[in-house]
């Protein structure tokens, strides 16, 4: 299966518009922003846990990453309320479930797979600081390595901001909007960048905070390559 699958084009998705599509486990819904693969898949998805709904423990072989976007998260290693960043490295396994319900943003089936780095972080608190190289930007960097790098920003109001796409890059709007040339990203909206292109950010009255990764979109194919 191949939804959204050509990482040469720029992708723009304001996901609160999109129709759920019920998962094999009860209660779980999602809304597919890309997809390689069937139920084993490279994908970036919106997943909604219903009260009381959870899927069976699994093994994340090729890694997992999310942010809480309303509710708690559950499993065996805590509860992550809304504004928490995880990374389930490579080989991680784990029981997920939500007691009153939630939302999440998850990425599968991208991550090297040697990284056993395992990483949670409350968004919510975590300290900002200012980017000296463009104006009206703070950020917190949740994740680096060879590969990528994920930043939390925050951009203020009118801010005119760039990216390094050279390595392509992928936004999740969490609070505000920006427009891209004649596009408004919205919050919840999730921009997808090839590698190499332009972007002309420039933040609304009120700022944006923004989910930010760079550099990954380089590895799409030996992604979609190693998928069993």
């Amino acid at each position: 299966m191949e939804i959204n699958a050509d990482f040469s084009q720029r992708s723009l998705l304001h996901t609160p518009q999109l129709d759920w599509q019920d998962s094999p486990m009860k209660g779980v819904r999602r809304r597919v922003l890309d997809r390689v693969g069937n139920e084993v898949a490279r994908a970036t998805t919106i997943v909604s846990y219903a009260p009381e709904s959870h899927f069976s423990s699994h093994v994340h072989t090729g890694g997992e990453e999310f942010i809480v976007l309303e509710g708690v998260f559950q499993d065996e290693h805590g509860d992550f309320p809304a504004g928490h960043y995880v990374r389930n490295p490579p080989q991680s396994s784990h029981t997920p479930r939500s007691d009153k319900g939630c939302t999440i943003f998850v990425k599968l089936w991208q991550f090297d797979l040697q990284d056993r780095q395992s990483v949670a972080i409350d968004m919510n608190t975590a300290p900002l600081e200012p980017d000296n190289s463009r104006q009206g930007v703070q950020f917190n960097t949740l994740f680096q390595d060879d590969r990528e790098t994920v930043r939390l920003e925050q951009w203020q109001a009118g801010a005119m901001v760039s990216l390094d796409t050279s390595g392509g890059a992928e936004l999740l709007v969490l609070d505000g909007h920006f427009s891209d040339g004649d596009d408004k990203v919205e919050t919840l909206s999730w921009l997808r960048l090839p590698v190499g292109s332009d972007i002309q950010a420039i933040a609304g009255p009120t700022g944006a905070r923004v989910w930010v990764k760079t550099g990954h979109l380089r590895f799409t194919e030996q992604e979609k390559a190693r998928l069993p």
